[in-house]
C-alpha cells in the first residue's frame, strides 16, 4: 500500500516512536544558482559558485533594489548570493488575494511553494493530508520585509493593515503552510539565528519520535531585502570584502550573505518502508545546546560544541569513529573556523588512523551563509552526498588556516571532488554542524539508506522499495475471489499530467522530459527502465494533486514516453479548462469483437482476470466448454466468435470486466448507456442485476440468436423519412419478414433484416448516390 492511500502512523507491530530513526522522504529548494535539488546537486557536482557580484547604487539588478543610491561604501555589500525571481510568487495557485500577495514577505511564498515541492518529490498528495497530524517546522530569523512594509504608506482598508501584520509575522512562514494545506499537526517558526533551520529539523525528529506528529514539514527561509540590516553586518566585519565563504583557509576573512529557502519531509523510518517511500537518508540522532558562558555572546564555546555532538552521536549510537563526513557550519571567519575544528577534532578525533581521515566541507563555499536557512542547506547536501556517494569539492580551500596544526588532525577538507569511502559492512555516515550566532548549537547525525537486503541505493535517485497494492473490486463484484497466480507486467502505462493553467500543464510535460533526461543510462537498461517508469507514472497518480487543466500521456517505453510528453509541451496551449462533469459509460453492442480482445487485460489486470474467470465458470456450467479459448483463440477452442452465440457473451463479460478495472482505480459512472448486448452490461454496471445472471442472459440470446435465419443491418446516410419510405418499398415487394428501422442516428438511420432485403435497400440507395455501410 502506497503513502497516498494508508493513514499515517497505522502501520502494525512498529517499533516505539521514540526508538525509531527519521527518514528523509522528500527534499525540495531554493538555492542561489539552483531552483530545485536536481540543480543544486549539479551545482555542487561542477564546483560551481553562486556568489554574484554588484554596484550598490548602480540601479542595476538586486543591488539596485537594495541600495537605491551611492552612499554604500564598503566593499562587503558588493557581493551576494540570491534566487532568482524573489519578486515572483504564484498567488492564484495558493488561492491567495492579489492585495493579500502584495503584503507576503516572500519567505512565507518561498515557504509555500518549497514545501509543495517537497511533498510532490516524497510522492505525496499535498491535498490529501488535510486533517493529518502534519507539522510544520521552519527556521527563520529575519524580518526584512516588515520593515519595509512598515517604512511604507499604511493601508487604507482593514484588510491591507491585517494582511500587512499577517503576511509579515515570522510564525507565519509555518503557520501559513499548514492553513493552506489544512494541517493538524505542531506549526512551530524557531529563531535561533543560523541554527534556526537545524534546531527547526531537530524539533520535528523529536516530535515524530514522540508520537506528536506523524509526518513532518522542516527547514528554513531566508530573504535578503533590507539595505541597511546588510550594511550593518558589513560595517561590524562579519562579512568577507572579497566575498566568499572561505571556510578553513589562511585568506578567511568573513562570510557572504546568501538566501533561499529547503525543506525536507520527514517521516518514521518503518513507516517509511511499509509504504514504500523513496528514502534519501536517514537520520539517526540528533541534538541542541547553547554555547553558555562564553568569551562573547556571538564567540562559539568549545567544550559546547564538543557537547552537542557527543549528544547527538549518543542519541544515533554511533561511535564517532564510524563518521565518514561531517558537512560543517564552515563560514569563512578567522574567529569561528578554528573553534570549530578544534572541537570536530576532540570528538572525532581520537584515536582515527591517520589513513582514514574525517573528510569535511562545507556548502556556504558554493552558496554563501543562508543564515536561518543554512542549516537544512547543510542537510541536503549531506542527504546527496549520502545518496551518491560522492562529496563534492570543497571551494577556496588553498592554504590550511595556519592556526590549526593540521598535520596532528585526522581530518581533510574536501578540496577536490571525491568518493565517499566505501563502507560494504555498514551504512556510511555523516554530520552536519549548525551554530547559531547568539550561542546555539546543532548537530544532526545522518546515515546512508539501505533495504532489507542490506545492500546500498546503488540508483542515485533510487524509487522506493517495491509494493503490493491491494485491488479493488467494485460492489457489484466484490465477493469475486482474486486470481492466485502472478500476472504479467503492464505493457501500455498512462502518465496523468494536470496543472492550474495550460502553461503550467506544459512546463510539467518538460519537467517529465528533463527527468528522462538525467535518467538516461538507467533506463537504457529493459531490467532498470521498467520499475522506474512503473514507479513514476503509479506516483504521479497517487502521488500529486490533480488540477483542472490535465493531460494523459500513453506509453509503453521511455522513447514512446518521451515523443509524446515533447507533443505536449509544444502543443499549443491556449485552450482553456473545462469544469469537470459527470462520468457516464457507453457499451457497445455486436460487431466490436475481435479474436485476442482482452487478452492482454486477462495476463496483467488481476481485477479483469478476476471478472473474466467468474464469466467463464459461468459459461462451463451452461455449456461445459470455455468462453475464454474462443476469445482468445486458443487451440481446443469450440466456436467462432463471430458466432453469435459466443459473440454476445464475450463481449458482456469483456465490458463488465472493464467496468470493474476503471472502478478499481477510482473511475465510476454515474451514467451508464448500453446498444444491443452492451444493455446487458450496462444494467449490470447499474446494479440491476448480478454478473452471473447477466452472463447467464447473455449467453441464453446469443444462443437463441444464433439459431435465427441470417441476418444483415446497413447504415443509410439519408433523412429518417426518405429511409422509412424505402423500407415500406421493400417490404412490399417480398414475401420475407421484411425490414425494420432499428436506429434512429441522426444523420443515418440503421435498417436490420433478411440479408437479401439489406441487399435490396442497399443497391437502391447506392443507385442514388446515397452512402451506405454494411454493419
Amino acid at each position: 500500500m502506497t503513502n497516498a492511500m494508508k493513514p499515517f502512523g497505522s502501520s502494525d507491530e512498529q517499533p516505539s516512536p521514540s526508538a525509531q530513526p527519521i527518514a528523509i522522504v522528500g527534499m525540495a529548494c531554493r538555492f542561489p544558482g539552483a531552483s530545485n535539488i536536481s540543480a543544486f546537486w549539479r551545482l555542487l557536482a561542477a564546483g560551481q559558485n553562486a556568489v554574484s557580484e554588484g554596484v550598490p547604487g548602480s540601479g542595476v539588478g538586486r543591488w539596485g533594489q537594495l541600495f537605491p543610491d551611492d552612499t554604500v561604501q564598503n566593499e562587503s555589500c558588493r557581493y551576494g548570493a540570491f534566487v532568482d525571481d524573489i519578486d515572483q510568487f504564484d498567488d492564484t495557485f495558493f488561492r491567495i488575494s492579489p492585495v493579500e500577495a502584495e503584503l507576503l514577505d516572500p519567505q512565507q511564498r518561498m515557504m509555500l511553494e518549497t514545501s509543495w515541492e517537497a511533498l510532490e518529490d516524497a510522492g505525496i498528495d499535498p491535498e490529501g493530508l488535510r486533517e493529518s497530524r502534519t507539522g510544520v517546522y521552519t527556521g527563520i530569523s529575519n524580518d526584512e520585509y516588515r520593515m519595509l512594509v512598515v517604512d511604507s504608506s499604511k493601508p487604507a482598508e482593514a484588510a491591507g493593515c491585517l494582511y500587512a501584520l499577517s503576511g509579515t509575522n515570522l510564525n507565519g512562514a509555518s503557520g501559513r503552510v499548514s492553513f493552506v494545506l489544512g494541517l493538524r499537526g505542531p506549526a512551530k517558526a524557531v529563531d535561533a539565528a543560523c541554527a534556526s533551520s537545524m534546531v527547526s529539523v531537530h524539533d520535528a525528529v523529536a516530535d515524530l519520535q514522540q508520537g506528536k506528529a506523524d509526518l513532518a514539514i522542516a527547514g528554513g527561509v531566508q530573504a535578503i531585502l533590507n539595505g541597511r540590516i546588510y550594511e550593518l553586518r558589513a560595517d561590524s566585519m562579519m562579512l568577507s570584502p572579497d566575498g566568499q565563504c572561505k571556510a578553513f583557509d589562511a585568506s578567511a576573512n568573513g562570510y557572504v550573505r546568501g538566501e533561499g529557502c529547503g525543506i525536507v519531509v520527514l517521516k518514521r523510518l518503518s513507516e517509511a518502508e511499509a509504504d514504500g517511500d523513496r528514502i534519501w537518508a536517514v537520520i539517526r540522532g540528533a541534538a541542541v545546546n547553547h554555547g553558555g558562558a562564553s568569551v562573547g555572546l556571538t564567540v562559539p564555546n568549545t567544550p559546547a560544541l564538543e557537547e552537542v555532538m557527543e549528544t547527538a552521536l549518543s542519541d544515533a549510537g554511533v561511535s564517532p569513529l564510524e563518521m565518514d563526513y561531517l558537512e560543517a557550519h564552515g563560514t569563512g571567519t578567522s574567529v569561528g573556523d578554528p573553534i570549530e575544528i578544534d572541537a570536530v577534532a576532540a570528538v572525532y578525533g581520537k584515536g582515527r588512523p591517520a589513513d582514514l581521515p574525517l573528510l569535511i566541507g562545507s556548502v556556504k563555499t558554493n552558496i554563501g551563509h543562508l543564515e536561518s536557512a543554512a542549516g537544512v542547506a547543510g542537510v541536503i547536501k549531506a542527504a546527496l552526498v549520502l545518496n551518491r556517494g560522492v562529496i563534492p569539492k570543497h571551494l577556496h580551500f588553498h592554504n590550511p588556516n595556519p592556526s590549526l596544526d593540521w598535520d596532528r588532525l585526522p581530518l581533510q577538507v574536501t578540496s577536490s571532488m571525491m568518493d565517499l569511502p566505501h563502507r560494504p559492512e555498514r551504512p556510511r555516515l555523516a554530520g552536519v554542524n549548525s551554530f547559531g550566532i547568539s550561542g546555539t548549537n546543532a548537530h544532526i547525525v545522518m546515515e546512508e539508506y539501505r533495504g532489507s537486503d542490506g545492500a546500498a541505493a546503488g540508483e542515485p535517485w533510487a524509487v522506493g522499495s517495491g509494493k503490493s497494492v491491494a485491488v479493488s473490486l467494485p460492489a457489484t463484484v466484490g465477493d469475486l475471489p482474486l486470481p492466485e497466480q502472478e500476472v504479467q507486467p503492464r505493457q501500455t502505462r498512462l502518465l496523468p499530467l494536470s496543472g492550474k493553467s495550460e502553461g503550467a500543464l506544459g512546463d510539467l510535460a518538460e519537467r517529465y522530459l528533463s527527468w528522462l533526461d538525467e535518467r538516461v543510462d538507467q533506463l537504457s537498461l529493459e531490467s532498470g527502465a521498467l520499475p522506474l517508469l512503473a514507479d513514476m507514472a503509479w506516483t504521479a497518480g497517487v502521488g500529486r494533486s490533480h488540477f483542472d487543466h490535465r493531460a494523459g500521456v500513453v506509453f509503453h517505453d521511455a522513447e514512446s514516453l518521451r515523443e509524446r510528453l515533447r507533443g505536449l509541451a509544444e502543443a499549443d496551449r491556449g485552450a482553456s479548462s473545462r469544469t469537470p462533469s459527470r462520468v457516464a459509460f457507453a457499451y457497445t453492442g455486436q460487431g466490436s469483437q475481435w479474436v485476442g480482445m482482452g487478452q492482454t487485460l486477462y495476463e496483467s489486470e488481476p481485477v479483469a482476470r478476476a471478472v473474466l474467470d467468474r464469466c467463464e465458470a459461468v459459461l462451463f456450467q451452461e455449456r461445459g466448454v470455455s468462453l475464454l479459448d474462443v476469445m482468445f483463440g486458443r487451440a481446443g477452442g469450440e466456436g467462432e466468435l463471430g458466432d453469435t452465440a459466443w459473440e454476445q457473451p464475450a463481449l458482456y463479460a469483456l465490458q463488465c470486466a472493464l467496468t470493474a478495472l476503471w472502478s478499481s482505480v477510482g473511475v465510476r459512472p454515474e451514467v451508464v448507456v448500453g446498444y444491443s448486448i452492451g444493455e446487458l452490461a450496462a444494467a449490470q454496471a447499474a446494479g440491476v442485476f448480478s454478473l452471473e445472471d447477466g452472463m447467464r442472459f447473455a449467453a441464453k440470446r446469443g444462443a437463441l440468436m444464433s439459431q435465427m435465419e441470417e441476418g444483415g443491418m446497413a447504415a443509410i446516410f439519408a433523412p429518417a423519412e426518405h429511409v422509412a419510405s424505402a423500407v415500406e418499398e421493400v417490404n412490399a415487394a417480398s414475401s420475407d419478414l421484411g425490414l425494420s428501422i432499428s436506429g434512429y442516428n441522426g444523420t443515418h438511420q440503421v435498417v436490420s433484416g433478411p440479408i437479401a432485403g439489406i441487399e435490396a435497400i442497399s443497391q437502391r440507395f447506392e443507385l442514388e448516390e446515397v452512402r451506405v455501410r454494411r454493419l
